[in-house]
């Protein structure tokens, strides 16, 4: 559903559809986007500190400037679709990697808390 959501409102945006043709799909996003994140914090608070967090939470950054930088429509969804490949096909020491600890942190026995 996330995937659905992101194709049909990202199309929308870039192709300068009718706001109310891809709104649906809007809304699908923001919802799945957040569920997922959810999912994640309660499974490991350490998602927050790897990169596929931190790159996540700089999407979510970016979805905010849509609105004030309209001009840039283009760019920061092009952005969001880049950061949303590295977060989901990038290696494993990339996506899992601490900007805290500086190290790959692949489980919740590899560091204390």
């Amino acid at each position: 559903l996330h995937i659905i959501g992101v194709v049909g409102a990202g199309g929308g945006i870039l192709l300068h559809v009718d706001k109310h043709a891809w709104l649906t799909y809007w809304i699908i996003t923001m919802t799945t986007g957040i569920l997922l994140m959810v999912w994640e914090i309660i499974r490991d608070w350490r998602w927050l500190i790897q990169l596929k967090g931190v790159l996540t939470l700089a999407k979510v950054g970016l979805l905010f400037l849509l609105v004030p930088l309209s001009n840039w429509q283009v760019e920061i969804i092009t952005a969001l679709v880049l950061l949303s490949v590295i977060v989901s096909h990038g290696p494993a020491g990339l996506r899992h990697y601490s900007v805290v600890h500086r190290k790959v942190i692949h489980g919740k026995k590899e560091i204390k808390g």
